[in-house]
């Protein structure tokens, strides 16, 4: 099988927009959903509503695939699993080094969802020399002064950074230095790379803030709402009387 040192995606060179590069997975994970249900076939709208995006830019990322389905039938869901899953570089083995093995590495390299897309944890690594040699998840820890090693002899081209924030940018260097040209970092810090190297981030306490604020919005929305019942006051009889008190008689047609 392939590894992710000698391929590497065909989107780029397909001209594929991030924006739907960055949409691909959330159609995959709910194709693959479908495809455990056995599943045949899925309508554009179904699929859209599954993935959270609407069917126009469904059927829009879906044209950069070169796949825009069968008017009364819908898409083949295997076909289009086979597809995506080969425009993300998921029909190959991408070797993964996980870097910083606290409370998160372990529990990233527990995760069971690497395997079934494609990725295999090569190596865990971390520079506590007590770490070195325990076994987390089946894999024994590595020490750090490994690192370029582990890197050469696995063919590693992604690499997993779960070190503190201090720790993070050297072991970026360190990284990025042996070979590695892709890094998911869920060190709270941002990482300088040359380019030619991908970084994403993801930072939990980040995603929490943002839902703080729209909590916050929400509740500011509900008071205010609420001041506003309390100053309009219960309905007033004489808003529906004539200008001498009296009901207004209701005029023949």
């Amino acid at each position: 099988m392939a590894t992710g040192r000698t391929h590497r995606p065909a989107t780029r060179s397909r001209g594929i927009p991030e924006a739907t590069v960055a949409r691909l997975p959330l159609y995959l994970r709910a194709l693959t959903a479908l495809s455990e249900r056995s599943v045949p076939t899925v309508s554009s709208e179904e699929l859209a509503a599954a993935a959270g995006v609407n069917s126009a830019k469904l059927r829009k990322d879906f044209s950069y695939l070169g796949s825009y389905g069968t008017r009364g039938v819908g898409y083949d869901v295997e076909y289009l699993v086979y597809q995506i899953s080969r425009e993300l570089g998921l029909t190959q083995d991408w070797p993964v080094v996980i870097v910083g093995i606290g409370n998160l590495g372990a529990a990233l390299a527990n995760y069971g969802g690497f395997a079934s897309r494609g990725f295999r944890v090569a190596a865990l690594i971390d520079a506590d020399p007590a770490m070195a040699g325990k076994p987390v998840a089946g894999i024994p820890v590595q020490h750090a002064d490994e690192l370029e090693k582990i890197i050469e002899d696995n063919g590693v081209s992604i690499g997993v950074i779960a070190t503190p924030a201090g720790a993070a940018q050297p072991v970026c260097d360190r990284l990025v230095a042996a070979g590695v040209t892709s890094i998911l970092n869920f060190a709270p810090t941002v990482l300088t790379v040359p380019d030619g190297v991908d970084v994403r981030k993801v930072d939990l306490s980040i995603e929490l803030q943002i839902l703080a604020f729209h909590e916050q919005r929400k509740a500011g929305e509900e008071a205010a709402a609420e001041g506003a019942a309390q100053a309009a006051g219960p309905r007033s009889e004489t808003a529906d009387k004539g200008p001498d008190g009296d009901v207004p008689a209701v005029m023949p047609a």
